[in-house]
């Protein structure tokens, strides 16, 4: 793994909002931080309820975690695109967030509770 990239159990539990509804809730979430920037949470996608996630064209690639795919939100109110992203298949020093969604704040809630 990067020296810049630490990953670890997120302390607590930990749920997602997005649209006035919970998509998820765990006790199992991974914090991942990176360099300067803020902490990232992880939630397994065992604990989300991805019948509310779709699959996006839009694709990234981290030099240090892999290719990024994302997925937007199907809200009653309407989509909330590319509201959560996933390596479906990382970098083996990463692997510990294969099968993990994070979010992008600007767009869901994520709060430990």
């Amino acid at each position: 793994m990067a020296d810049h990239i630490k990953i670890r159990p997120a302390t607590g539990t930990w749920v997602v909002r997005a649209a006035g509804a919970v998509l998820g809730e765990s006790t199992n979430a991974l914090e991942l931080t990176e360099g300067d920037y803020p902490p990232v949470i992880y939630f397994p996608r065992s604990d989300l309820a991805m019948a509310f996630f779709e699959p996006t064209q839009m694709t990234s690639t981290c030099p240090y975690k892999g290719d990024t795919n994302y997925y937007t939100i199907v809200a009653k109110s309407g989509p909330i695109a590319n509201a959560a992203w996933s390596y479906e298949n990382p970098l083996d020093a990463v692997s510990a967030i294969k099968d993990h969604l994070a979010f992008f704040h600007e767009k869901v809630a994520v709060e430990q509770v």
